[in-house]
């Protein structure tokens, strides 16, 4: 586990403090890090395919209502929990295995002034130190891709999941083609990346008393976008990494990235689908 995160680790971690790289930003944007808003980090805050729009498809797609209680796993620096309480009036607990990213995610939450709906910690989410039954809806955008071991995330989400609750997820699955062109957002190689298809997905959920209820592929809408991010970091005068964008988290290598998912998910070496899965009654 030690080799294994200290990998995950070097990959999504910036070379200089997190909070550090986003506060520069925000001075070459014009603003000062006690001014940001939710709109000013938009395009920073959710660190996944089309951002905050697939959020909310989602949270539309989960039926999420403001009484819940939910549990974001790979949270990142927060976005998505922001999102869902700010808008939706939801209570959210995000995990992230970098401690890094919980620490901007804290200080963003309360920059913009959402700390008491949201909190954070950091931690291993397939072997977490949470209550039995502790939540309403599991929320996962883009984070099975780094999850080596995917029977104990579906153990532990049916574990934290009140009866009749609700798994959201928003992932990259393998396409008919193997392997994908590296680097990819979640992975500079093959070492991190641990990509399985929808069925082989679908086959571990059913397994745990899981039951699927939508689902919306998104492969050519994530082409498309990929696409245009692409052409967009190419034709900017300044580096992708110095925007107040996910490129900050992709670094130096942001275009290339870009490139190559745009190139994979052509070729069917990858999948975007959206699904949610409700735990049965028990």
């Amino acid at each position: 586990m030690d080799t294994y995160r200290k990998a995950v680790e070097n990959h999504y971690t910036a070379a200089d403090d997190l909070l550090a790289v986003i506060e520069r930003a925000s001075r070459r944007a014009g603003r000062e890090f006690q001014t940001l808003t939710r709109e000013d980090i938009a395009a920073l805050d959710e660190f996944h395919i089309r951002g905050r729009a697939a959020t909310r498809e989602m949270a539309q797609l989960a039926g999420v209502k403001s009484e819940m209680r939910v549990l974001d796993l790979g949270c990142g620096i927060g976005g998505p929990a922001r999102t869902l309480a700010a808008e939706y009036g939801c209570t959210v607990v995000g995990v992230d295995l970098l401690a890094e990213y919980c620490r901007a995610a804290t200080a963003l939450s309360a920059q913009v002034g959402l700390q008491e709906q949201v909190t954070f910690l950091q931690g291993d989410i397939t072997a977490l130190p949470l209550p039995d039954r502790g939540f309403d809806l599991l929320w996962i955008q883009h984070v099975t891709m780094n999850i080596p071991n995917k029977q104990r995330l579906a153990t532990e989400a049916k574990r934290l999941l009140r009866p009749g609750g609700r798994l959201a997820l928003f992932e990259v699955y393998a396409g008919e083609l193997s392997p994908p062109h590296f680097p990819v957002p979640w992975a500079g190689d093959a070492s991190i990346s641990f990509l399985i298809s929808y069925p082989e997905m679908q086959a571990l959920l059913l397994e745990q008393g899981f039951y699927e209820i939508a689902r919306q592929d998104q492969t050519a809408l994530s082409r498309d976008w990929f696409r245009r991010v692409a052409a967009a970091i190419q034709s900017r005068p300044t580096p992708p990494q110095s925007a107040l964008s996910v490129n900050l988290l992709m670094g130096e290598t942001a275009p290339e990235k870009a490139r190559n998912m745009a190139r994979n998910l052509a070729e069917d070496r990858i999948r975007v689908i959206q699904s949610v899965w409700e735990i049965e009654l028990s």
